[in-house]
């Protein structure tokens, strides 16, 4: 006798995951790789770290620091960040009960929304908006509370984000240097962002991985070294970017001792610790400084060959002051929503590139589309952007 043939089982998707789709940046980086084009689209550079920082991490190996690492992260590390933290922004931040190594930054911030929003809490964050944001404030059945930043400058409008607050609001995510944008939070933004959640139970999230890309003369102030938001914020930062090692996905948390308990309650279980000859590694290579004070001039000479290259181009070139992005304008060239725009221009230009409606939600995705602008990535070797501008100019 045939035993029956079990049918498969029919397993929904859960409501909350449902209109969760897959990031831009894997869509547009698959299209490049599937049409050989320069990808210019996600934010990785093409070039290596210094060979001493991969030296360290085989030392670590070679010694037997295989295994693992505390909860928190290592020590040594975790003291090369409070030293960074007190030469450059005159704080002492606490080793021990302040610094959380993390898996990346992608993970610190979902894993500080997990620890500290909840069903039905209301988050602010700022429009054009990083894309994981969002999903991670769903996933955990938060609300998102979309504040815009005006073009062309990207500033936040401090009297909409006040009418935006609400008896439940539980946390303001703040991006600076911004992605995708290139613009700077100054002095009188954080003040302003300080009078706003005075007397509140708020938390200010603080995404500050291109820290030490900043040019023009610009310093990039961090909340850590603001008094007022530092009592209330989660500072998040990564070594991928800095060092040029995404793929090693490093990065960290700083917070007040309070808040640090909490988001270690939730990290412990989201990653519970990170591999421990790279963070030796990173310790060991934070030990001169020059290696991330010098990366505004190092980054500085890649943005301004990149804006060279589309200097007799038909785009626009936005400002850009921070980060390693850089916004561009193309409505000389085509009336394509930006969308199908960056689908074009990776199919027939041989570029990718990232549109900027991308990181805008609901009703303002089509305003964004109908802005024509897009977003590079200039972190390449300089063949590379020269290879990119190349293409471009043709349009």
């Amino acid at each position: 006798m045939n035993a029956p043939v079990s049918e498969a089982p029919v397993i929904a998707s859960r409501p909350h995951l449902s209109a969760i789709g897959t990031t831009i940046f894997t869509v547009m980086s698959a299209l490049a790789n599937e049409c050989g084009a320069i990808n210019l689209s996600q934010g990785f550079p093409d070039f290596q770290a210094e060979p001493a920082l991969f030296d360290a991490a085989h030392r670590a190996m070679l010694a037997g620091r295989n295994q693992y690492p505390p909860m928190i992260g290592t020590a040594e590390l975790r003291r090369a960040i409070a030293d960074k933290v007190a030469a450059l922004y005159a704080t002492t931040v606490d080793a021990d009960s302040e610094i959380t190594v993390t898996a990346g930054a992608t993970q610190a911030i979902f894993t500080a929304i997990a620890a500290f929003v909840g069903p039905g809490d209301e988050v602010i964050v700022f429009e054009p908006v990083y894309d994981s944001y969002a999903p991670a404030i769903e996933t955990v059945g938060g609300r998102v509370v979309h504040a815009q930043l005006a073009v062309p400058d990207f500033r936040p409008d401090w009297p909409q984000v006040a009418a935006l607050i609400t008896p439940r609001t539980r946390m303001i995510i703040i991006n600076s240097p911004h992605n995708p944008t290139g613009a700077l939070l100054g002095a009188d933004d954080l003040d302003a962002l300080a009078a706003l959640v005075h007397g509140t139970g708020i938390v200010v999230l603080s995404d500050e991985v291109y820290e030490h890309m900043v040019y023009d003369g610009a310093r990039h102030l961090s909340v850590v070294a603001h008094p007022a938001l530092a009592a209330r914020s989660i500072v998040v930062s990564s070594f991928g970017k800095t060092y040029h090692i995404t793929g090693w996905k490093i990065g960290y948390v700083m917070a007040p001792a309070a808040l640090t308990r909490d988001f270690r309650k939730m990290h412990q279980f989201n990653v519970f610790t990170v591999n421990t000859p790279c963070q030796l590694a990173i310790a060991d290579y934070m030990r001169e400084a020059r290696r991330h004070l010098e990366l505004a001039a190092f980054y500085t000479e890649k943005r301004d060959f990149f804006r060279a290259q589309l200097a007799d181009s038909r785009f626009e070139l936005l400002p850009c002051r921070g980060s390693y992005f850089q916004l561009a304008r193309y409505d000389a060239i085509s009336d394509l929503p930006d969308d199908e725009f960056a689908l074009w221009l990776t199919r027939e230009a041989g570029v990718a590139a990232i549109p900027l409606s991308a990181f805008y939600g609901g009703e303002r995705v089509e305003a964004a589309r109908a802005a024509r602008l897009v977003r590079f990535c200039f972190a390449k070797q300089e063949t590379t952007l020269a290879a990119a501008g190349e293409r471009l100019r043709r349009l």
